[in-house]
């Protein structure tokens, strides 16, 4: 069985997207719809843009998004997941791949997400952290204990957990997780808490955008962050949608619900190859691969 699998935020690079733009007429159209559903044009900042041009959060959201979906739907007949799951962001593209949103409310969304997020950024200081080494029950423990908030945010892979918060609270776990004997624990590089409580009025303003938008029931099961389990009902769908941006990525354990659901081979759709990584990290029999255009040539 066939497990479609789509990155999130970090995968960007600058020049993404060009070769699907140059070879093929239905990425072109879906890349010149996309310029008119967002108001600028994405494709310039994607295909010519700097790495610092494509870190701009309604920019990065976006682009990854666009790459995967757009990817997915240049495959035509060769696509064809018997489940799909994405990390965080790649949620959405999942969704819009296996037909549950149309392309241009999925894109809709991403946008809107992608501004809520980085306005509830701007609220407060917070930030996140990897911390490599450790068992997941040991991080959430250290995590209860600090005053602030600070909770586990990506459970990417067995031994890397990100945690997210307060900065304060998080630089106070950090030093906590070290003395627990983390191998590494690492304020990383972004600008905000997501999946965490401080994402609330992100959460908010998005859930009425997911309650506006209209739904289908996907032409195979989704293994959404929130729940790691099987769905394919609407309802459930948008319930877990909304409450993706509070709550932790359950990637470790959807990985190993879609293994124990029969999953052979786990195919990344979009920028690098990050998530084929993790899945290697969680079963290191688990067969993994990219999907590029030329399988459909």
């Amino acid at each position: 069985m066939n497990a479609y699998i789509f990155p999130g935020q970090g995968a960007q690079y600058s020049g993404m997207g060009l070769d699907l733009y140059e070879k093929s007429p239905l990425a072109q159209s879906l890349f010149e719809q996309a310029n008119n559903i967002l108001g600028f044009n994405i494709t310039d900042i994607m295909f010519e843009g700097s790495a610092e041009d494509l870190k701009e959060t309604k920019v990065t959201q976006p682009a990854i998004f666009l790459h995967s979906v757009i990817l997915a739907k240049t495959l035509g007949n060769s696509f064809k997941p018997d489940m799909v799951a994405g990390h965080s962001l790649g949620e959405f593209s999942a969704l819009v791949a296996s037909g549950a949103l149309t392309f241009e409310d999925g894109l809709k969304l991403v946008s809107q997400r992608a501004l809520a997020m980085q306005k509830a950024c701007e609220t407060k200081p917070s930030t996140m952290a990897a911390v490599l080494g450790l068992e997941d029950t040991v991080v959430e423990n250290v995590c209860k204990t600090i005053d602030g908030i600070v909770v586990p945010a990506n459970y990417n892979c067995p031994g890397q957990l990100v945690i997210s918060g307060e900065v304060e609270a998080i630089n106070k776990a950090c030093d906590a997780l070290k003395t627990a004997g983390a191998r590494r624990a690492l304020v990383l590089p972004v600008g905000g808490a997501f999946h965490s409580p401080l994402m609330e009025p992100a959460r908010e303003q998005l859930a009425t955008a997911i309650e506006n938008t209209t739904f289908s029931k996907p032409n195979c099961p989704i293994y959404q962050n929130v729940t790691a389990q099987s769905i394919t009902e609407e309802l459930a769908i948008k319930t877990n949608l909304i409450s993706q941006l509070t709550a932790p990525v359950r990637w470790t354990q959807s990985v190993q619900q879609m293994l124990t659901d029969g999953a052979t081979l786990f195919t990344e759709v979009g920028p690098g190859k990050v998530l084929q990584g993790l899945v290697k990290k969680i079963n290191r029999e688990a067969n993994t691969a990219s999907a590029t255009f030329e399988t459909a040539l």
